[in-house]
């Protein structure tokens, strides 16, 4: 049993582990490549966050899905490839939006260079990915194009906020299934689709990735606060900081507003309040970590999870089934 991708994901397989190993390689590769350009400042700034690492979460997801077709087919590393190089684009723009100064441990490409060359370079990745995209058929290109909608629609629904009389975390839900579910799904079922697999567990692997990409980001939600370290790959606090209203806060704001408690008043008014205060920021984390919002908050996560699972009952058992629902697991323990 060898530890394979993000989460040290446990595989119980060697065949399973030699194919995502070598996989997770080969998508390495790929992303090198797709990021060079003639001119050197170009490929530096588009490498940035290739080589800072991270957890190739959407690039494992499309090899396991692959695994239900012809895990060898020619098409699946370039399509993990265009996952992870739309998902990096992503995150040019929104450190940008979001003025974040951190990305996976490094600073961020805003920071480094400036907001311009930072917008700039994720349109450079756009522009590799679609290049890569127009070799695996029309069909491919059309589901990139549907999921790129739906996540610039939750970006936009996320800065828009939610509408007068709405239900601000149905509202989250609904922006972060097209912020971060989008690609996920996506990224299930490309994979499958481009191994040849049959369309029922295309269509299975995609709802699969729906629901897992809610949890992951909820996990991660949780994480920002109840890390005590730099696990999320950002400074803890930093969606706090930004005015990021992630699903603790939600859940705080609405029980305060349900109970009306002292304490979680206190906790409302000092979220609300200047955040640049390092002190300030550390006083809300303590008091965070012990809350009721924040176990709430867990409870949602492990929830989007189980359904994740309960999604992969129709799928014929086997190693690649058994590490999707451990991908599964190891969501809810990054929120645990």
């Amino acid at each position: 049993m060898t530890d394979v991708g993000p989460f040290g994901l446990s595989v119980r397989d060697q065949a399973l582990e030699a194919d995502v190993h070598n996989g997770l390689s080969a998508v390495e590769a790929g992303l090198l490549d797709a990021t060079k350009s003639e001119v050197p400042f170009i490929t530096e700034a588009a490498q940035h966050l290739v080589r800072a690492g991270g957890k190739r979460f959407r690039p494992l997801l499309v090899m396991l899905a692959a695994q239900f077709g012809d895990p060898y087919s020619p098409g699946v590393v370039p399509a993990a490839v265009v996952m992870e190089l739309t998902h990096l684009a992503t995150l040019y723009h929104d450190d940008v939006m979001d003025e974040a100064d951190v990305r996976r441990g490094v600073p961020s490409a805003n920071a480094r260079w400036g907001n311009s060359v930072a917008v700039l370079t994720g349109d450079f990745l756009f522009a590799r990915a679609s290049h890569i995209l127009a070799d695996l058929g029309p069909e491919a290109v059309r589901i990139q194009a549907e999921a790129f909608e739906r996540l610039v629609t939750g970006q936009i629904l996320e800065t828009a906020g939610p509408r007068e009389g709405g239900d601000p975390i149905e509202h989250y839900l609904d922006v972060i299934g097209g912020k971060t579910g989008s690609l996920i799904a996506v990224s299930g079922r490309i994979g499958a689709m481009m191994a040849g697999a049959d369309e029922r567990i295309v269509d299975t692997l995609t709802q699969y990735g729906e629901r897992l990409g809610v949890a992951f980001q909820l996990a991660d939600d949780v994480l920002d606060i109840a890390s005590h370290s730099h696990e999320s790959g950002k400074t803890p606090g930093t969606d706090l900081r930004e005015g990021i209203p992630t699903l603790p806060v939600l859940r705080l704001r609405e029980r305060a507003k349900a109970t009306g408690e002292a304490a979680d008043r206190e906790l409302v008014e000092l979220l609300d309040g200047d955040l640049a205060d390092d002190d300030r920021l550390a006083e809300v984390l303590r008091r965070f970590r012990d809350h009721p919002a924040l176990e709430q908050a867990r409870r949602d996560t492990v929830r989007y999870a189980q359904e994740a699972r309960a999604t992969l009952a129709p799928l014929p058992d086997c190693p690649a089934k058994a590490a999707l629902e451990e991908l599964c697991d190891a969501v809810v323990h990054r929120a645990g």
